[in-house]
């Protein structure tokens, strides 16, 4: 590759991280808002495990819009170009957002206050479930062959980044403010984020895969349609594939703000600060295991943290029963460092190598948003399992998902272009030698 695509392929694994963290600031947000103030706020709930499952319904909702703002990605992306999908679902999300910032409380209007709430949160929904197909296939379709697991990683690395910027807004809000402006602030400050981020996205040019899809009259009139004909099985095991990384990533942050105050073992603050060291480190982390794929192979990175979401479940619990400030910030920086890092750095990369460019969009976005469906009520199910055997029984669920993850990744085949060179080149060493 060419100095200059080199350098427009940087430009593009860039400019999709950007918008891709403005997203993720956006969700994470309300993440955090549902489990520390939503539930007296909107639902007027007086019982505190009554208003934390009631403000975690209204994230689950978010998440079980995703799948719809999968299948329109992936119908927009394939048929009309991936860039304008980054567009459209990084306005349709920030609106929603700044919007939620402004909602009047169930105490100044009643039951119209979660009505608002519900509906803004199933448009974030759409437009998240919208934003990582396009934006990941961006950075990996502008990248040389053999260094997508790096360049797939740079996108992914919007989560941390949001993360990182959420879990910082709200502890700078919680130093500046007081009342409602606490989680209000947050969520108003979107706005600038998300017109930085669409003025950065619009100057970069289309993917040149769908281009030559284009060129070559392989449109497909309905790509969704299509791959969920023909590819199923590719779209079911991302969904499993994704348990360990999407549903232990919310046990670990969303449930876990609510389990530290429930069990009386810490506070959200210390959660919130585990939060922002893994997060800071995951940018880091994060191009070095894509880089590590391309070298390896994606499976071997996917296996570490998917092995490690197994035996860490108990564990990480344990650390956070101590209550000691340090064990859960390790606990939380842990979690996301060895289990969710290694697998979500990889998963650009390798769904993607799994479709033709021409339905590839709506396979990757179909098969991560179905994800979302379940990962969306595990931090309900993790509280009310919570709520009938303790801690042992989100422990346990926590593992489980690395179980279920290990065995879809086993299933899947290799993709990366220098191990499966690697191994061509063997199997005709072993021809020669048996001839």
């Amino acid at each position: 590759m060419s100095t200059n695509n080199e350098g427009r392929a940087v430009k593009v694994a860039a400019a999709s991280m950007i918008g891709s963290a403005v997203e993720s600031y956006d969700f994470f947000i309300y993440g955090t808002a549902a489990a520390a103030w939503f539930g007296k706020i909107f639902f007027h709930a007086t019982e505190p495990i009554i208003g934390i499952l009631a403000s975690f319904a209204t994230l689950a909702i978010g998440f079980l819009m995703r799948p719809l703002g999968g299948y329109l990605a992936g119908h927009f992306g394939d048929s009309l170009g991936r860039k304008a999908v980054l567009f459209w679902s990084l306005v349709g999300m920030g609106g929603a957002t700044v919007l939620i910032g402004a909602l009047p409380t169930y105490q100044q209007v009643g039951v119209l206050a979660p009505i608002l709430l519900i509906l803004l949160r199933m448009v974030q929904g759409v437009g998240f479930g919208a934003e990582w197909g396009g934006a990941v296939l961006m950075a990996c379709e502008h990248a040389p062959e053999k260094r997508r697991g790096f360049f797939g990683a740079v996108p992914q690395l919007g989560i941390p980044f949001g993360l990182l910027l959420a879990n910082g807004a709200f502890l700078l809000s919680g130093t500046l403010f007081e009342g409602d402006w606490i989680w209000r602030a947050p969520f108003l400050l979107s706005f600038v984020m998300v017109a930085i981020g669409i003025f950065i996205r619009m100057s970069v040019s289309e993917s040149p895969e769908f281009e030559a899809v284009k060129a070559e009259n392989k449109v497909v009139k309905q790509p969704a349609l299509e791959v969920m004909k023909s590819d199923w099985r590719s779209i079911l095991r991302i969904v499993g594939l994704r348990m360990a990384e999407t549903g232990g990533y919310y046990i670990t942050t969303s449930f876990m703000l609510s389990y530290v105050a429930l069990a009386h073992v810490s506070t959200t603050r210390h959660v919130l600060w585990g939060t922002l060291i893994g997060s800071a480190i995951g940018l880091g982390s994060h191009l070095f295991y894509g880089a590590l794929s391309d070298r390896i192979g994606r499976r071997p990175v996917f296996m570490l943290g998917a092995v490690f979401t197994i035996v860490f479940g108990v564990p990480m619990f344990m650390l956070i029963n101590t209550g000691a400030i340090i064990m859960v910030i390790v606990a939380v920086a842990l979690s996301l460092l060895f289990s969710h890092d290694p697998i979500f750095a990889v998963e650009a990369s390798w769904f993607s190598e799994q479709f033709p460019a021409n339905v590839r969009t709506s396979g990757i976005s179909l098969g991560y948003n179905g994800a979302s469906v379940i990962a969306g009520l595990l931090p309900i199910i993790a509280t009310g399992i919570y709520g009938v055997f303790g801690w042992i029984g989100p422990a346990l669920m926590f593992s489980a998902l690395g179980v279920v993850s290990t065995w879809c990744a086993l299933a899947m085949k290799e993709t990366a272009p220098a191990v499966l060179e690697r191994n061509k080149r063997n199997a005709g060493a072993e021809r020669r030698l048996a001839a």
